[in-house]
């Protein structure tokens, strides 16, 4: 399977990304610098990596979705390839509207770098087919503006469709609902705060996050 891992200033996670995907895909994935206007050709699978695009001058991911390779990654998405944003990435797609709602600076305004529990809500995606429903995981944080907030008409939409994917298991930045990861309305983007990438190898600590992306490779290939 062909993929794409955009890079924009200030990504600081796109090589951890890429490595994640090769080693499970077996194939590398493309960088898609930030200016470009098009996708490779037959890309199945596109991510958006987490870091300090353009410096969070603006607001997190603010720029960044406005970057030209966005409108390729929008209509993209329109026609059903898998997008997945971590971090930053999750970021940048609320900013872009693929996603609702709105990453805001943490609740006690600290950088918050740690293991989290996570409750997987919803084991039906693309995204988390590799997960029980329920199951609670261990993966790795590390942000400022990680607080998801959305209007409750939005936060109540997302419950009641299931596209909340993942869930805090405690108060971790504010986030309304505890909510960490949630899903488009058609189950093909996945926005979420905590890195899988960041518990792929043993030598991580814990391996919790490689089944997302070997679960996803085996709902698409």
């Amino acid at each position: 399977m062909k993929s794409a891992v955009l890079v924009f200033p200030g990504s600081n996670c796109d090589r951890d990304l890429a490595v994640a995907v090769e080693a499970v895909t077996g194939r590398a994935p493309a960088m898609v610098w930030h200016r470009e206007n098009e996708l490779p050709e037959g890309t199945g699978l596109i991510a958006i990596p987490g870091g300090f695009s353009y410096g969070d001058y603006l607001r997190s991911g603010a720029m960044a979705a406005r970057s030209p390779i966005m409108r390729a990654v929008a209509d993209a998405a329109g026609k059903g390839v898998p997008v997945l944003g971590v971090c930053n990435g999750f970021q940048v797609l609320t900013e872009a509207g693929l996603l609702p709602g709105a990453l805001m600076r943490n609740a006690g305004l600290h950088f918050v770098c740690r293991t989290v529990g996570l409750q997987v809500e919803n084991s039906q995606s693309i995204f988390t087919s590799a997960y029980k429903a329920g199951e609670e995981i261990g993966i790795p944080v590390a942000h400022h503006d990680g607080n998801y907030q959305a209007d409750a008409e939005t936060l109540d939409r997302l419950e009641g469709e299931g596209r909340v994917a993942f869930r805090y298991t405690e108060d971790c930045n504010g986030s309304a609902r505890c909510i960490a990861g949630i899903l488009n309305p058609q189950g093909n983007v996945l926005g979420m705060m905590p890195h899988p990438e960041r518990a792929f190898e043993a030598a991580h600590g814990n391996v919790d996050g490689r089944r997302l992306f070997e679960g996803l490779l085996e709902a698409v290939a």
